[in-house]
């Protein structure tokens, strides 16, 4: 059950020092900052190593962005991660998913309408949030388009939102409003 309250709360701007301001500044959107940077701030030293390693998944991997976002939303829905999912629906729209397509990245590899690159890549995520492993025949398929730099790309897409989702449910990071989420849920 996702928490309601943060166990681990974002450190508000009034607590900030130098160090934290310097990082998290640059973080703002829309003149906020979300709180999964201001509740990683806790502890600078693991965010400033951290948003390295992030930011290279979100904004300088090999994966087109369409089919990065399938692989987060998939891992951020298997891991009933609300926030990370609230927040890639919106990045996923802006890179071309629409609600039909997030749609079936939350039914499965085997839904309707689905791209069969697309289904396979839903299911290299099953694959990997269930068994840690992609199994061959998935395996295969994908390298027959992935190069070896993407495939590694996908790997570890997969898992830094696998662990970016832990940290959320459990540090109970609160999903800011503007965002879907689970909310709308049928």
């Amino acid at each position: 059950m996702a928490l309601t309250q943060p166990r681990i709360t974002p450190i508000p701007e009034v607590e900030w020092d130098d160090e934290t301001r310097a990082l998290l500044n640059p973080l703002r959107r829309d003149g906020r900052v979300y709180n999964i940077f201001a509740t990683l701030a806790r502890h600078p030293q693991l965010l400033k190593r951290w948003l390295v390693f992030a930011g290279h998944i979100l904004g300088k991997s090999s994966l087109p962005d369409r089919e990065r976002e399938i692989v987060i939303l998939r891992m951020g829905w298997l891991c009933r991660a609300e926030y990370e999912f609230g927040h890639h629906i919106t990045i996923g729209k802006q890179a071309g998913l629409s609600d039909v397509d997030i749609n079936r990245i939350k039914e499965g590899p085997d839904a309707e309408g689905l791209d069969p690159f697309e289904a396979l890549l839903i299911r290299a995520v099953d694959e990997l949030n269930s068994n840690t492993l992609i199994a061959d025949s998935t395996w295969d398929a994908i390298s027959h388009r992935y190069s070896t730099e993407q495939l590694l790309d996908l790997l570890f897409t997969a898992g830094q939102y696998k662990m970016v989702s832990m940290v959320l449910n459990s540090a109970g990071v609160q999903l800011e409003e503007g965002f879907d989420g689970f909310r709308n849920e049928a």
